[in-house]
């Protein structure tokens, strides 16, 4: 084989943990290729999942505010109207951008961008599929697996790309929904259900189980609830969906709760169940990697490595959360391991973050797990509306609920519904990643007028010391 077609590291997707993963492998020293199929880099996240959804819920929440806000602060808008067309077109803009400024990081790496559909072929070879007659075929001493995930379909509800849609097709709606239907009732559908309810969709969220968003602590879950209804989302909940079809036009959909039959006629629906690792075509059993026949997911040990010597795999391919940040910091990992560092993971720090409004956003353990291990426990929790910057914004829904260990006072999780909770997170992570106690947050002093205030009166109030405790 030629030697250009040698590596020490070949990549197989391009997305958070693939793209970073690769240019960390080029700062060590390593000769890394970087396989991508699609024409655009950046993988789910940057072309169909976390940065076009978020331009949407951005121009969406400018929408809200206009319409409902604005004459608060002084602003005299007149009669507001929107430009779908005009929407599609930034968030398109935004994702161009982005894309373009993986492949110059790359390139400026000096990683090899190969684009075609890689398969593994056993023995550190990779066959990647160009367009042309032969295939282009690679040898790596090391090979990482990045290839992300996909939406889950449901059996009787087959999607058409128009009317019954996943979660890519509901991010590029040319009109908006009269009565949009929404199977699942966790981040990705909450998320997508809050863009198009802002523009005026009628929202109804049909859910198995009995809560919406169910990985979250309780009364993060119970108040996102809430605080949901208010602005006008339906739920349905411990209901499935027996079948859907379109008729003219319109989804009608039969639904089952608790046993009783009933029917709901919508304009689309976006079935939004859940993401199955993305492994098809990618000859697994050509290399002997194995997979969980349960979820389809690729065991790894602390490494990333597979049970194949050689063979990493991160991010939606492995066992835990399904988030972009997570599988940046496997990518990043699984490569220090390979040039002999000791890279690792610290999943008890995992930030995961709802861009509703208000945003919610959770690390380390809810108070549920806490009581299942039986550990003693205290919480502080402190509202936004005790904040003088969210009396400022007028945005005063919400609270910052601090978890701390009751002999230890070791922070055990922390979790903020309010505005700017998504930015506000990362203090807390740090907090964990550091063994913090709610005493070392308590006596951290936050600037005035802030938002981050109500996390270090959260701190205070575990130990029942605010200043402003009754």
């Amino acid at each position: 084989m030629a030697a250009k077609n040698r590596y020490d590291l070949v990549i197989i997707g391009s997305g958070p943990g693939g793209y970073v993963a690769a240019v960390r492998a080029a700062q060590l020293g390593l000769k890394t290729a970087c396989v991508e199929k699609s024409p655009r880099l950046g993988g789910v996240c940057l072309n169909v999942g976390c940065i076009p959804s978020k331009a949407l819920l951005d121009s969406s929440e400018y929408f809200h505010l206009a319409k409902t806000h604005f004459a608060d602060h002084g602003i005299k808008t007149g009669r507001i109207s929107l430009d779908i067309k005009k929407v599609m077109d930034r968030k398109e803009t935004v994702v161009k951008e982005l894309t373009a400024n993986v492949r110059k990081l790359l390139s400026g790496n000096g990683i090899d961008i190969i684009q075609g559909t890689a398969t593994l072929s056993g023995e550190g070879r990779i066959k990647v599929s160009t367009g042309k007659k032969r295939p282009k075929v690679l040898e790596g001493r090391h090979i990482l697996l990045a290839t992300g995930s996909v939406p889950i379909d449901v059996p009787g509800i087959p999607f058409d790309g128009k009317r019954i849609v996943d979660s890519t097709d509901a991010l590029s709606f040319q009109s908006i929904p009269g009565h949009l239907g929404i199977v699942g009732g966790g981040y990705i559908g909450l998320e997508l259900g809050s863009v198009w309810r802002r523009y005026g969709a009628k929202v109804t969220v049909i859910e198995m189980l009995p809560k919406i968003a169910t990985t979250l602590d309780g009364q993060m879950a119970r108040t996102l609830d809430r605080t949901l209804r208010r602005q006008g989302f339906e739920f349905r909940m411990n209901t499935r969906v027996d079948s859907a079809r379109v008729v003219k036009n319109k989804v009608r959909v039969v639904l089952d709760t608790k046993g009783k039959s009933s029917r709901l006629t919508v304009d689309r629906l976006l079935v939004s169940v859940g993401r199955r690792p993305r492994t098809a075509g990618l000859g697994l059993e050509n290399a002997g990697v194995l997979t969980d026949e349960k979820t389809g997911r690729i065991p790894v040990d602390e490494t990333c490595c597979t049970n194949i010597p050689g063979v990493y795999a991160i991010g939606d391919l492995t066992p835990g959360p399904m988030l972009a940040h997570k599988a940046s910091a496997e990518g990043i990992a699984a490569v220090e391991c390979i040039a002999g560092q000791a890279g690792q993971v610290n999943y008890d720090a995992i930030p995961s973050v709802i861009y509703t409004w208000p945003e919610v956003a959770s690390v380390g353990l809810t108070e549920e797990a806490v009581k299942k291990r039986a550990i003693p426990y205290c919480v502080g929790s402190y509202p936004f509306s005790g904040t003088g910057r969210a009396r400022c914004m007028g945005e005063t829904d919400g609270f910052v609920k601090l978890i701390a260990h009751a002999r230890t006072d070791r922070i055990l999780g922390v979790h903020i519904i309010g505005p700017r909770a998504a930015d506000m997170i990362a203090e807390c992570v740090l907090a964990l990643e550091f063994s913090a106690s709610s005493e070392d947050i308590a006596r951290t002093i936050h600037g005035h007028p802030t938002f981050s205030e109500a996390l270090m009166e959260a701190a205070m109030a575990v130990r029942k010391c605010s200043i402003y405790a009754s």
